[in-house]
């Protein structure tokens, strides 16, 4: 089934809005959600609204947080989220980021008592409106062991980096791990196995099953080297930022009840402190047209930019509207009946 974006915003926004979310705040929160499903990250996307809105309504996340911004340095800021929304509280966190980079060059903003935001490349990509380059580090609950270890203590901890160009930004957003933890939480879902290694099961053997490998740990990127990027994101987002670390960021999937106390940071550079930006953009206009013009190797039609296919993506599915699994919109739906919100129907659109 295809929804058309911007009627998927209006439902997102409404359901959220059902919970006790005020309708800024859920018209920001669905803006960053339908974004993440529009770049196809439906791993982050629309996949992730029931869970939210649980989560909200059996008091897991606050609908309408408290938000506390301290400004403790011409360029640095700690933003306490009062366990609200993740996308909200990163919303909010990455505008103090690129206002305070506005007047110094650069801006540092730390973040606790946050929750799971979603695709951190949304909110670098909020730098690159205002022509700065943003960065953006989150921590997540445990998933990949230690390098040499068999037991989850870091979660997949993303890292996101945006820089602004003549057309679409280059986005690069990755985890430290080899996959996201939320292909592997769809293919348990939808009863799929997994492709081998990506994880380990709880006695730290290789598995192909999606069950098992929630039990045990996802494998880090690049072995060692992922586990060392795992570990500089928790630093940032978890000791820097005052949130929970390690193996005590909470999981909004368990039956828990405390706050995750997940933890962000983000950082924004004025890149007019370095060189005039129309020269910034024919510098890297002139590096992407050498990249392009490497001689492509057997098999390969083209050299893509990092950030160019979830941008080829875009544009198709606002043109042929996102797709939303049947047993996902029957789930919103019965979440619509419940908030008394018109419900998700679907919308083929002209190709």
């Amino acid at each position: 089934m295809k929804i058309e974006s911007s009627q998927l915003k209006a439902f997102t926004a409404a359901l959220l809005a059902g919970t006790g979310v005020i309708d800024s705040d859920a018209a920001i929160v669905a803006e960053v959600i339908v974004a993440a499903s529009l770049d196809g990250v439906d791993t982050h996307g629309i996949s992730r609204l029931p869970i939210y809105l649980s989560r909200i309504l059996n008091g897991r996340i606050n609908a309408c947080p408290v938000m506390t911004i301290e400004y403790t340095g011409a360029s640095t800021a700690i933003v306490n989220g009062g366990n609200g929304l993740g996308q909200l509280i990163a919303y909010r966190s990455m505008e103090v980021a690129v206002e305070l980079t506005k007047k110094t060059g650069i801006g540092c903003v730390a973040v606790c008592a946050s929750n799971h935001y979603g695709a951190s490349s949304y909110f670098c990509e909020m730098a690159t409106q205002k022509n700065l380059i943003g960065m953006a580090f989150t921590n997540t609950p445990p998933a990949i062991a230690p390098w040499g270890g068999k037991r989850p203590y870091f979660g997949t901890n993303p890292v996101a980096f945006a820089f602004p160009t003549n057309s679409d930004p280059i986005i690069v957003d990755m985890a430290s791990s080899v996959v996201a933890r939320g292909n592997i939480l769809k293919a348990a879902k939808e009863g799929r196995r997994i492709p081998e290694g990506w994880a380990i099961d709880a006695e730290g053997n290789p598995t192909t099953e999606a069950k098992q490998a929630l039990a045990g740990a996802v494998l880090p990127m690049a072995g060692a080297k992922g586990y060392a990027m795992a570990l500089i994101v928790e630093i940032l987002a978890g000791v820097v930022a005052g949130a929970a670390i390690g193996k005590n960021v909470g999981w909004i999937y368990d039956d828990k009840t405390e706050p995750t106390n997940t933890g962000h940071f983000f950082a924004a550079f004025d890149i007019e402190r370095f060189l005039p930006y129309p020269v910034y953009l024919a510098r890297m206009e002139s590096m992407v047209e050498e990249i392009r013009s490497i001689p492509l190797a057997e098999g390969i039609e083209k050299i893509f930019i990092p950030g160019e296919r979830r941008k080829n993506i875009a544009r198709l599915r606002k043109e042929q509207g996102i797709e939303v699994p049947g047993e996902l919109m029957t789930e919103l739906n019965e979440y619509a009946l419940e908030f008394g919100a018109e419900l998700l129907k679907e919308n083929l659109l002209q190709s």
